[in-house]
Formats: structure tokens, sequence, C-alpha cells
């Protein structure tokens, strides 16, 4: 059975060009309505029961976010559709929010739609998450949402001390002492924290430098953090390392 799916978008020619690229390209979701506003959009959802609302950020005077507070029980997967700039999207990303970035690629859409599950976890804790973040300036303590075996967990940006790469997974290592695997690489949380006074030290390593107690020297050294893990620097990463922490070699 194919997914339903509704479009928000105060632009005609947006809303039709996704339409479009759903229907040729995207045979498992079926495009109930197409919507212009906030009043409309939620005549729509409660009409059609959708399992996906493709929702843009700007629908003239309000916004999408204002869909989903008077909807009381959001039941659908989100997908926003934004021209936003860099660093709302990565507002995004620290909330676990799919996004599609305009002008919407075919493959990015392909990739948010396979996503969409029916039973959705702590999506309003997510939305929450999204809606603190793009308040918070771009160095600020955002909410990072963790994808654990056991769901979704959200924790300070500045809590975390170090991110150490276990396969495809990465362990995220916090100031209470808990640990939490996660089924993305470090490479991913490399180009998230990179902005927020994150160095990734080695192959295995991402630090947060605030939590760095001590740092000693060697061939690449290695650092001591606040929970008194001690970190191998590889010799590649040691002139960026000490740079970064106004250390000269």
């Amino acid at each position: 059975m194919a997914l339903k799916g509704i479009i928000v978008d105060d632009e005609t020619k947006s809303r039709e060009s996704l339409r479009i690229l759903i229907e040729d390209f995207c045979e498992d979701i079926e495009v109930c309505a197409l919507c212009q506003n906030v009043d409309e959009a939620i005549a729509a959802i409660k009409t059609h029961q959708p399992d996906v609302v493709f929702l843009d950020i700007q629908l003239q005077r309000e916004t999408g976010f204002d869909v989903l507070t008077r909807i009381k029980d959001v039941n659908f997967d989100v997908i926003f559709t934004t021209a936003y700039s860099e660093y709302a999207i990565k507002a995004f990303r620290f909330s676990a929010i799919d996004y599609l970035l305009k002008p919407i690629d075919v493959n990015e859409l392909k990739r948010a739609i396979g996503k969409v599950n029916k039973k959705k976890d702590n999506l309003s804790v997510r939305l929450q998450s999204l809606i603190q973040n793009l308040k918070v300036p771009p160095s600020g303590n955002h909410k990072l949402a963790l994808p654990t075996m056991e769901g979704l967990i959200f924790v300070k940006v500045n809590d975390i001390i170090f991110c150490e790469a276990s396969s495809n997974y990465t362990e995220i290592n916090v100031n209470d002492g808990k640990k939490y695997l996660v089924s993305r690489t470090l490479k991913e949380y490399d180009e998230l924290l990179q902005d927020h006074n994150f160095y990734r030290i080695h192959n295995s390593y991402l630090i947060n430098l605030n939590a760095v107690k001590k740092y000693v020297r060697g061939e690449g050294g290695y650092v001591i953090m606040n929970n008194d893990r001690s970190l191998t620097v590889s010799k590649r990463k040691k002139e960026g390392f000490l740079e970064k922490v106004g250390i000269k070699d």
C-alpha cells in the first residue's frame, strides 16, 4: 500500500514541482493534497490522515511550525522543505529532523521518503529540539539527537567530552559518565560538530577542546580528557590540534 503524502508550500511552482517529482520518481507514495497555507494544511491533514507531510517553513505570514502546533496529535512524519542557510540546516541535523533543500534533488527526495515510518518515535520532542536549536546562535549550546538502540537520546553539545569511532557506529562519551553507541559514523559527527570547538585528533577520536584537561607531548602526543581518558593525537593531526588550542610546538 502506498504512503499518503500532503505538500504544503505557499509557492505554486514549488508545490507543483515537488508533486511532479514524487509522481515521476517515487511510486511508493501518493500525493493526496496540495496546500498553500496553514488553514488548508490543517484541513487536509484531518481529511486524509497522511503518513508524511512535506512542509515548507515559511507560509506567507505564518510558518510550518504553526501547522504542527495546531495539530493535537501529530501521528505523521514531517519532511521540511526549505531554502534556509547552512546554519539552519545544521539545526535540522542536530534534531534528527528530515529536510529537503530547495531546489529539491530527486535522490535526496527518495532518501527522505525511504526513511518514512508510520510509527514515529519522539517526533514532538525532536520538533521542540529543532525549534530550540533554530533560536540558538551558531556556536551556542545546541541539543543533539543521538539515535541509539533504545531510541533518540538528547544531549547538550557542551556535555559531550569526546566521540570514538566504532566501525560504522560512534560511541558518545558525556560528562555524567554515560556512553551512547549511535548508528552514525564519526565522520558525520565531525562535520556536524567542528563549528562547536570539536577537533578530530585521530581517525578514531573527535574531542571537545573545552574538555581537554592536559596535553602530553610526543611524536603525536596524547590528551587527557575531563573524564581522565587518555586519547592519542595522531602525528598527522598534531599541528592542527596545537594550532586550535594555541600551543606552540
